[in-house]
């Protein structure tokens, strides 16, 4: 969910340029954003930035980040959330995730080529997602490379459906509402020269989920899921950077509704509803090129393709999605880059702005 870039990235808002590391430091902070899933957002965080006694003196140590954040949204949303990145050991474990509680409404459009009209529906749902990694290469020019284990369960209770619905008929596994628990393997490599705005490198997330359990009133079914996230970083001149993403997603077995891939929201072709196309299988490439246009003032332009397929096909690659848009970017913390983000994203019959902190990859 967008929210978990947000609260991270506005962490380093307040962090002057000159200020001396402090092994431990809490910032209140406003929350503020917009997305065509909640609309209006506003609330409040508190982020706890650390730096363990056992990395004093080294400057390559990154630092550990805990925030605590509690959001209301215009089309009455709650959401109370703890994302959190640890490092540890001058960088040798590595573990991030999130808990949460969400009082949420979505749109619900279909599954993979059965297409619907959308139907809203509610939900509560408490969610914990774990990753812990150890790191397995040297580190240094070409990269850390990090190999671990990852844990997730989410209590996903649909308490709202349409009437006369597809998603309340009992068809769509998890309609209803379902108890998701399961774990996996992962594999993490960060060759970025920045953080929150790379100019060259790449970082990849691999991911595998092994047989997780999905318990609903349907009955319980498994299912298996093999991702990838990669991203890499082109430098074009002094101040322009070619960002270039990748991803895919593949699943076996019978997954919830709530937990296939998916296409739209703020980070996968923006333009799109968040859910708006959801299936098995997934396949997406982004760029976008990022602009310099005065002091802290930056521009983008973005466009992006995405494919879905199930076990019948892979991919469908004969109907893929496109969107494509641009936006703005103003620099709130010139130490890190970190940028205030505002896009207006286009797809078919679909747009979509976006206001929010951090970049889309």
């Amino acid at each position: 969910m967008f929210l978990n870039t947000s609260l991270l990235g506005l962490s380093c808002w307040s962090t002057p340029p000159d200020t001396v590391p402090k092994r431990v430091a809490v910032f209140p902070l406003p929350l503020v954003y917009y997305t065509p899933e909640t609309r209006l957002a506003y609330g409040a965080a508190a982020t706890a930035t650390v730096r363990f006694r056992r990395d004093a003196g080294d400057s390559t140590a990154r630092p550990s980040q805990l925030t605590f954040g509690v959001a209301y949204t215009q089309n009455r949303q709650l959401l109370i959330y703890l994302p959190f990145q640890v490092f540890y050991d001058h960088n040798r474990y590595y573990a991030y995730g999130e808990a949460g509680y969400y009082r949420y409404s979505y749109f619900f459009f279909g599954v993979g080529e059965q297409q619907v009209p959308q139907e809203l529906y509610e939900v509560n749902f408490p969610r914990i997602r774990l990753n812990a990694f150890r790191r397995i290469g040297p580190g240094g020019r070409r990269g850390t490379l990090y190999a671990g284990l990852r844990y997730q369960v989410e209590d996903y209770d649909v308490t709202r459906t349409e009437p006369n619905g597809l998603l309340g008929s009992g068809t769509v596994p998890g309609g209803r509402g379902s108890r998701l628990t399961g774990g996996g393997l992962g594999l993490f490599c960060d060759a970025r020269d920045r953080v929150f705005f790379p100019t060259r490198g790449v970082v990849a997330d691999v991911a595998y989920w092994h047989r997780n359990r999905a318990a609903a009133p349907e009955g319980t079914t498994r299912f298996s899921r093999l991702s990838a996230d990669v991203s890499s970083y082109h430098r074009l001149g002094p101040h322009v950077v070619l960002a270039v993403n990748y991803f895919a997603s593949y699943t076996t077995g019978t997954a919830p509704f709530n937990a296939l891939s998916l296409l739209g929201g703020t980070k996968r072709l923006r333009g799109y509803y968040e859910g708006r196309y959801r299936d098995q299988n997934a396949a997406v490439l982004q760029t976008e090129l990022r602009l310099p246009v005065y002091r802290r003032l930056g521009a983008v332009v973005f466009g992006g393709v995405g494919a879905l397929g199930d076990e019948a096909r892979l991919l469908r690659l004969v109907a893929p999605n496109a969107a494509y848009g641009a936006g703005l970017r103003f620099t709130v913390n010139r130490r890190d880059h970190l940028n205030l983000r505002l896009d207006y994203g286009l797809g078919r019959h679909s747009s979509g702005l976006y206001i929010t902190i951090g970049e889309a990859f």
